[in-house]
């Protein structure tokens, strides 16, 4: 009976210890994985010029973050953590119609030390891009709009024409020169192309992890040592 009684106790005891055991093992993988959120959004600066009058789908693009993020107190993302993605759609502005379009995705993060994360990124905001705006949802980046300038072109035609006929043939000169000029700034106007999406080395870019991503902090700490 006493030894019965003694081997329940002491299994007890072992099944004690050994839960222990294992909520210690568990707490210990938790502080050695950290969790990115989704939605995270992180600063990053370009590290080479991006044009759509030369990108090509598939072309990669590197970039490096530029301010680090933190969780719980710890920093998950250092600043200079490499960045690399590639272009997945290019579109040149038309000669009649059709702005450029730039659509990049961002594909994996590189710490110091080497180790890599697979990451799904887009572009969310491009604080550092003049003249251009966010298309849609996607991350697609599109050159704004030049109908001041096809204004503009016509215009400064116009009045050159007019210019022209008024000194040559007075105010019926001057009204059939500012007509051919007009047609004429039209003509160039619509064979010439927009303008081209052009982002400069050291471009602010606000990148957007679209989906949760697991990464090592024992490797994070060690890359930013």
């Amino acid at each position: 009976m006493k030894l019965a009684f003694v081997l329940l106790i002491t299994s007890i005891a072992v099944g004690q210890n050994a839960s222990k055991l294992s909520e210690a093992k568990v707490q210990e993988a938790d502080l050695k994985t950290m969790v990115i959120p989704a939605g995270t959004k992180v600063p990053l600066a370009l590290k080479q010029a991006i044009s759509t009058k030369s990108a090509k789908e598939g072309d990669p693009v590197y970039a490096e973050t530029t301010f680090p993020f933190v969780v719980d107190n710890r920093i998950i993302i250092p600043a200079g953590t490499y960045v690399q993605g590639r272009i997945s759609h290019v579109q040149r502005p038309g000669r009649v119609k059709g702005r450029a379009e730039l659509l990049m995705h961002f594909t994996s993060m590189i710490y110091p030390s080497g180790y890599t994360v697979v990451l799904p990124g887009s572009v969310d905001n491009m604080p550092g891009a003049d003249k251009t705006s966010m298309k849609d949802s996607e991350g697609t980046i599109r050159q704004d709009g030049q109908k001041a300038k096809d204004i503009g072109q016509v215009a400064s035609t116009a009045s050159t024409g007019a210019i022209i006929g008024g000194v040559t043939d007075g105010g019926k000169g001057a009204a059939i020169g500012a007509a051919g000029g007009s047609a004429v700034g039209l003509a160039i106007a619509l064979l010439s192309r927009g303008s081209d999406v052009r982002l400069e080395p050291g471009t602010s870019v606000e990148m957007v992890i679209q989906r949760e991503v697991t990464v090592d902090s024992a490797r994070i700490e060690k890359a930013a040592k």
